[in-house]
């Protein structure tokens, strides 16, 4: 395996355990934007075309927090929502120990867009329900 791909696939595990936790303070951090830099160039390192839009997502996303004091909700969960359909659908590409890892990211991503609308979901269902322990945006 790549250094580069073991490199690909920490950071993958870095950006679940970030959507795994308090979203609402962790978009308070000040790593964030460097977190979403660190998604964008591996993203872009790839060189595929079917990545563009979750690029342009991060990259919107990174913009809006770096322009605000107080971030738009509903701008964030669109994004993220997109974000989480869209790695999915990427998944699909992966291969060897990083699919794995980028589903777990699709379903991070879902989980956090739950719990930045406060645990209503208008996607799959089979996520857990039950995020009255975090605050809502």
């Amino acid at each position: 395996m790549e250094k580069k791909d073991v490199q690909h696939q920490v950071h993958l595990d870095s950006a679940v355990h970030l959507l795994s936790g308090d979203l609402a303070e962790a978009l308070t951090k000040s790593g964030l934007d460097n977190q979403l830099q660190r998604w964008i160039e591996d993203l872009k390192e790839q060189n595929n075309p079917d990545m563009h839009q979750l690029i342009q997502d991060l990259q919107s996303l990174k913009a809006h927090f770096g322009g605000t004091s107080t971030p738009d909700g509903d701008l964030v969960v669109q994004l993220i929502s997109r974000m989480s359909t869209e790695t999915a659908r990427l998944a699909t590409f992966a291969t060897g120990n990083t699919r794995p890892r980028v589903e777990k990211l699709s379903e991070a991503l879902a989980a956090a867009a739950q719990q930045l609308k406060g645990g209503e979901s208008n996607f799959d269902p089979s996520i857990p329900q039950d995020m009255s322990s975090h605050k809502p945006m």
